[in-house]
Order: structure tokens, then C-alpha cells, then sequence
């Protein structure tokens, strides 16, 4: 995608510097494009758990480079076995809800196991890196070609006069939580591509403001008519029409269509459901957990720190500043997501096409899975 005309994806080689690998801080955006160079699995571990980089698939992708660049930076004399167990266990200790962290990881350790030469570990482990890369690029232009089928089916049920569709979204899981496309904006990219007239509600999704700041800034690059709204109005829009469907992502999904996303997530579901609004899940196979079937009692939901809710960045004019918003000794507590049961998921969109969401229907979109 792109920024100020410019072509970006969210990570990459540095093209001088092999060993070093580059990515938007986003944690400046939308007021900085930062690009960091991470240049040890150290960096990448920190770069995951302090939201340098955030989104599932990006997590995916970083985390295998990060086991890229342990290997990178270790002595020719190295146990392999131990330091890529130990790595994974950095790695894995940074955010535990997002599956594509542990995908990324197994990728590597599959394919290094059996070695024992530095140079062929060092080779294996980018090939997996660069795979997953790729693969995530592509499943999410599949997302988008696949969702793209159900905006044209809105559109025409949709009076010849009113031909906006109006696609509330939480969270960002844009390209930049990707890698490129992003999963639940895919749709709405190629959909503007086509010249269909999309308008996008951005939940602003507190606290770290990730539609407000991230959503708005790419949909503003590509010229994508947008709103920002805060967190609970989406509820009075869809009671007043003005939502045409439901588009979101997701950090872990289980074999029976539960999903995890950004908190908040459950309380668009249960509205939408109240008002007969189409709720769709992008989500790519990676972010799929084969292992887990009940989401709220299974799934692992992150708890950041505190701060987060009690203060919040913002542009002053000059420089970008963090400011309190609540009483200084008010306890807070801040659960970075929630489970959306099956029950209320209209349906989820893969990159092998559309589902419902329970195991009969994914198990036969992806076979291989069946127990």
C-alpha cells in the first residue's frame, strides 16, 4: 500500500544490510512515519510486546524474524537446539492472545530442526520468514477478492439512490496490521479500486486509539471516504440504518468460529446482531487455532498495563506528548480484547472464501484440520 504516494508494507530486509530488519513504528503514527531498524531477536521481542508493530499477521511475520536474527547473531559453536527454544520462548513471552505469534515461530522451528551448520539454519530460517511474509501478503488480497463478492451483494439490494455502502470497522486491521492489503480493509480497498462508493465508520477504539490514529491514516492515503467515531456510537448507527455491514479481524480463532479481537469487538457483535446487521471476520488460516473449541474459556486475553487507559497521546502543534486523563490514583484496568462467540458471526471470510462460522463449515474450507 502507500504513503504519500510512496509503496510500503509494514516489514522488510534492509536493502544494504541484510541482517538487519526494518519497520514503521507505529506507535507515531499518524503524526511520524518512523521506520526502526531491528537488528537483534532482543529488538524484535520488543518491538512486539511495546506495539512497534501490532495486528496478528504482522506479529506472525516478525516473530519468525526474529528467530531469523537470533540465529544470525549467534556463535558458529551455538547448542542450536537450545537457542532456538530459548528464542521462541522470548518471542512467545511478548503478547499471548494473537496465534500468528506462535504460527510464525513453529514455521521456522520446523524447517531448522534438523540442522546443525549455521549457515544452513541461518538460510532455512529467512526462506520461512520470507514465506510467511508472502503467504500473508497474498491470503489477504484472497480476503479481499472474496469480501469484495459481499459488498456487491449489498450494493445491490441497495435503492438506486443510495448507493453508499456504509462499512463500520473496530480496531486496524488494515495493512498496516498486515503486511500489505490488511485483512478486513482488503474488501473495502478493492471495492474503492472498483469504483464502488464505500464510506468507512472508524471506531476510534480506545485506548490506544488504534482505528482513529491507524484505520483513519490509511483509508486517508488512499482516498477512502471515512468517519471516525468514538467507541460507542456504532450501536445508535446501526439502529438509524446507517451501517450497511460489519467488517473486523481477528488475533485468534477457534476450529468453532470463535474469535478474539480488540476489545470492544463483542459489544459490535451483539449490536449488530440486535439489529440485523451482517457481522463479518476476515480471517486468514494463520490466525486460525485448530487446538481450541470454547474462546471465552480457552483463549488467553492479554492485560496491558494501566497506563494505557489513565493517559493518552496526542499532537500538541509541536510534538507529540502523553497527557492523564482520569484522577491520578484511580485504579484502571485494560483487557486488550474480547471473544465474540460463533453464534453472533454472520460469517468468516478466509482466503479459500466464505463460512460460517462453526467447525462442519471450516473444517470443510480447510479439510486437513479435520480431526
Amino acid at each position: 500500500m502507500q504513503i504519500n504516494g510512496i509503496p510500503y508494507r509494514t516489514i522488510w530486509l534492509h536493502p544494504a544490510q541484510p541482517n538487519c530488519v526494518q519497520i514503521i513504528d507505529q506507535r507515531w503514527l499518524p503524526h511520524k512515519l518512523v521506520i526502526e531498524d531491528l537488528n537483534t531477536l532482543e529488538d524484535i521481542a520488543t518491538a512486539i510486546r511495546d506495539m512497534h508493530v501490532r495486528g496478528a499477521p504482522l506479529i506472525g511475520s516478525a516473530a519468525a524474524y526474529g528467530m531469523y536474527l537470533a540465529l544470525v547473531n549467534a556463535d558458529r559453536q551455538s547448542d542450536w537446539k537450545n537457542l532456538l527454544d530459548n528464542s521462541a520462548m522470548t518471542l512467545m513471552a511478548t503478547r499471548p492472545t494473537a496465534v500468528n505469534l506462535a504460527f510464525g515461530i513453529d514455521k521456522v522451528m520446523a524447517v531448522t530442526g534438523h540442522l546443525s551448520e549455521k549457515e544452513d539454519l541461518v538460510k532455512a530460517a529467512l526462506k520461512a520468514a520470507n514465506q510467511i511474509t508472502e503467504e500473508s501478503v497474498a491470503h489477504c488480497y484472497s480476503i479481499g477478492t472474496h469480501g469484495f463478492v459481499l459488498i456487491k451483494d449489498i450494493l445491490r439490494k441497495k435503492p438506486k439512490d443510495n448507493q453508499t455502502i456504509n462499512i463500520l470497522t473496530h480496531c486496524n486491521a488494515g495493512w498496516l496490521a498486515c503486511i500489505d492489503y490488511g485483512t478486513a480493509t482488503s474488501p473495502i480497498y478493492l471495492a474503492h479500486e472498483q469504483g464502488v462508493d464505500v464510506h468507512v465508520w472508524v471506531d476510534e477504539t480506545r485506548p490506544r486509539n488504534q482505528g482513529a490514529r491507524i484505520t483513519a491514516y490509511e483509508l486517508l492515503q488512499h482516498g477512502i471516504p471515512h468517519t471516525i467515531i468514538t467507541d460507542n456510537t456504532g450501536g445508535h448507527l446501526m439502529q438509524h440504518g446507517l451501517v450497511d455491514m460489519i467488517i473486523v479481524g481477528t488475533d485468534r480463532t477457534t476450529r468453532t468460529g470463535d474469535v478474539a479481537n480488540k476489545i470492544g469487538t463483542y459489544l459490535k457483535a451483539l449490536a449488530a446482531y440486535d439489529n440485523g446487521v451482517p457481522f463479518y471476520v476476515a480471517a486468514p488460516s494463520s490466525s486460525i487455532d485448530w487446538n481450541i473449541r470454547d474462546g471465552v474459556a480457552e483463549i488467553a486475553i492479554e492485560e496491558r498495563n494501566a497506563e494505557e487507559v489513565k493517559m493518552i497521546q496526542g499532537w500538541d502543534g509541536k510534538e507529540i506528548k502523553q497527557v492523564l486523563l482520569t484522577p491520578q490514583d484511580s485504579p484502571a484496568i485494560n483487557y486488550a480484547f474480547d471473544v465474540t462467540p460463533a453464534r453472533l458471526i454472520s460469517g468468516l471470510i478466509t482466503e479459500r472464501g466464505i463460512c460460517e462460522a462453526n467447525e462442519l463449515d471450516l473444517t470443510a474450507m480447510f479439510p486437513e484440520f479435520r480431526e
